[in-house]
């Protein structure tokens, strides 16, 4: 593979699609770690969001506000320090935080926050209640069924999380 093509990200694509039947796809696994490399900077940055709300007595929508902010915050950063490891500027990390993440932290986040929203009580819940935390987490777990698809399609695009892995 020529140095072009992996360095727009064509490389991750060649790599994560599959022949089946001559059309092009990533593979289920590839999909899966990246959506929970997602996963993980969006939950640090909404539990830490929902936290910092929630213990500071503030009313739902600010709190939901601040924990979404914080989810893409955290979610691009971890992958803007990946690729800035790699050797990429900062703001060719950041191109490339944004490509590569904004589509599945959108799908994470309005999922998540609507199971919250939908669990009757679960706004209203403090810290050390169980609803607080089994609506979270229950939420995530839900967040990432429906967010693999989505990250597959786009992987086997060469979209999306392709092009992190190009610089990986």
């Amino acid at each position: 593979m020529d140095r072009t093509a992996h360095h727009t990200g064509a490389g991750h694509a060649h790599h994560a699609r599959t022949g089946h039947g001559g059309r092009a796809g990533a593979s289920w696994a590839v999909a899966a770690k990246a959506t929970l490399h997602c996963l993980t900077g969006c939950a640090v940055g909404e539990i830490l969001g929902m936290a910092i709300g929630t213990a500071l007595m503030w009313h739902n929508v600010p709190t939901m506000i601040l924990a979404i902010v914080l989810a893409f915050l955290f979610g691009y950063s971890f992958t803007l320090f990946a690729v800035r490891r790699a050797g990429l500027g900062f703001r060719a990390a950041v191109k490339v935080a944004l490509a590569a993440d904004t589509v599945s932290i959108a799908v994470m986040e309005l999922v998540d926050n609507g199971i919250i929203a939908l669990v009757p009580g679960a706004l209203d819940a403090h810290l050390s209640d169980t609803l607080f935390w089994t609506s979270l987490l229950g939420g995530f777990a839900v967040a990432f069924l429906i967010t693999t698809p989505v990250n597959k399609w786009m992987i086997g695009r060469g979209k999306g999380h392709a092009v992190a892995h190009a610089h990986h």
